[in-house]
């Protein structure tokens, strides 16, 4: 089973989350994946978009 996740930027500015405990930064309009899917990924509050395994960052929510 294929658990991989990506992770696209939209933003403007970095967007900073944790993976496994560790931050990590997603540059602006930059994509990462992430090979053992959402289970250690904690995403801070934003406006996201979710198409299947793609996660697409926003803007900060207001």
């Amino acid at each position: 089973m294929d658990n991989k996740i990506t992770i696209r930027s939209d933003r403007k500015d970095d967007y900073v989350f944790q993976y496994k405990g560790e931050d990590v930064t997603l540059k602006a309009g930059s994509i990462l994946s992430i090979a053992d899917g959402l289970s250690e990924v904690v995403l801070p509050t934003c406006v996201m978009k979710i198409v299947k395994n793609l996660i697409v960052i926003k803007d900060d929510a207001k």
